[in-house]
């Protein structure tokens, strides 16, 4: 006789396979980064890019379903998608960060005892140093040939 419950076989909508606490702890983990991320539109030393990159990544180990929301997000998902096909970062979200970044290592050079405000300028410095590495667009991808 069964209990009633829901059988372990049968997957449930919007989630990987794992354990509940695994999947519920890279939810929360991609909720943390996208939230990090939006903050960081707004805020200097927030790298907006990185995190819903890294938001995408929890939420594809933890709830299909958001993953699929985030890549399907008019302003967001291209982003994502970009990063996914071709690791394309666009150039007009490179000179974003590079701005946001130098003027938070600013601020933090005035606004940080002189003990430690060397840390955001070398942080910033090292992010933008590997942005700068990576592509702004997408190398050209060979035709497929023609159907026949």
């Amino acid at each position: 006789m069964q209990d009633g419950g829901a059988s372990p076989q049968v997957p449930v909508l919007g989630a990987v396979p794992g354990p509940w606490w695994q999947r519920a702890l890279w939810l929360a983990a991609g909720t943390l980064a996208l939230a990090a991320g939006i903050v960081g539109i707004f805020v200097p030393l927030l790298p907006t890019t990185p995190l819903v990159i890294l938001a995408a990544w929890c939420f594809s180990r933890g709830c299909l379903r958001c993953e699929r929301w985030l890549l399907a997000h008019p302003r967001l998902g291209p982003m994502v998608r970009d990063w996914r096909r071709d690791r394309v970062i666009p150039r007009r979200a490179k000179w974003l960060a590079y701005a946001m970044m130098t003027v938070g290592s600013l601020w933090g050079w005035f606004a940080m005892p002189p003990a430690i405000r060397w840390i955001p300028a070398v942080s910033c410095a090292a992010v933008a140093w590997w942005m700068s590495r990576q592509p702004s667009v997408a190398p050209a991808h060979p035709r497929e040939p023609a159907a026949r």
